[in-house]
């Protein structure tokens, strides 16, 4: 079912958003006949520039669940203060049993994190960053955790405005 994340489905529409399927889930119900399967699909959407979202869509069918989700991220965009190609600051985000720690890192490091957190990371525009998750390690609770955690980001200058203070490098 994951064979279906590919990076870019626009469905014949032309935006600056680029989705992600971080996860296909596939749920079972029985009925007199048998076997009745439903689908749903946590997309990831972002620009790469700073904006990011996440959306969950259920469908009877993989297709329009994914589309649903799509739409879903793209009601939800949040905007990311980012430092360059890394991160401002060491941050934690926690959504249910779900911690996810992401600190800087310096050029060339890349990317170091799971797939679903590296998905949520990558859109945003994140290129160099070290993540650890704790706790649980269920993709919607990460992706989640991961957005709230990128939330709390917060550029030089929004600080010296909130303390009052000027910070010196």
């Amino acid at each position: 079912m994951t064979k279906m994340a590919s990076k870019n489905q626009n469905f014949g529409r032309e935006t600056p958003y680029e989705e992600q399927v971080v996860k296909v889930f596939r749920c079972s119900t029985v009925v007199k006949g048998g076997r009745r399967f439903s689908f749903a699909a946590l997309v990831v959407v972002g620009d790469r520039h700073g904006k990011v979202g996440m959306g969950y869509g259920k469908a009877n069918e993989v297709q329009p669940a994914i589309e649903k989700g799509i739409k879903a991220a793209r009601r939800e965009l949040h905007t990311v203060n980012l430092l360059g190609t890394s991160i401002p600051h060491q941050v934690t985000g926690r959504f249910g049993a779900t911690k996810v720690l992401l600190a800087p890192a310096s050029d060339g490091t890349g990317v170091i994190a799971g797939k679903s957190v590296r998905a949520v990371l990558e859109l945003a525009g994140v290129k160099n960053v070290l993540t650890k998750v704790y706790g649980s390690t269920g993709p919607k609770n990460v992706v989640k955790a991961t957005i709230l955690a990128l939330c709390d980001l917060h550029s030089t200058e929004q600080i010296e405005t909130l303390r009052n203070v000027k910070i010196q490098a």
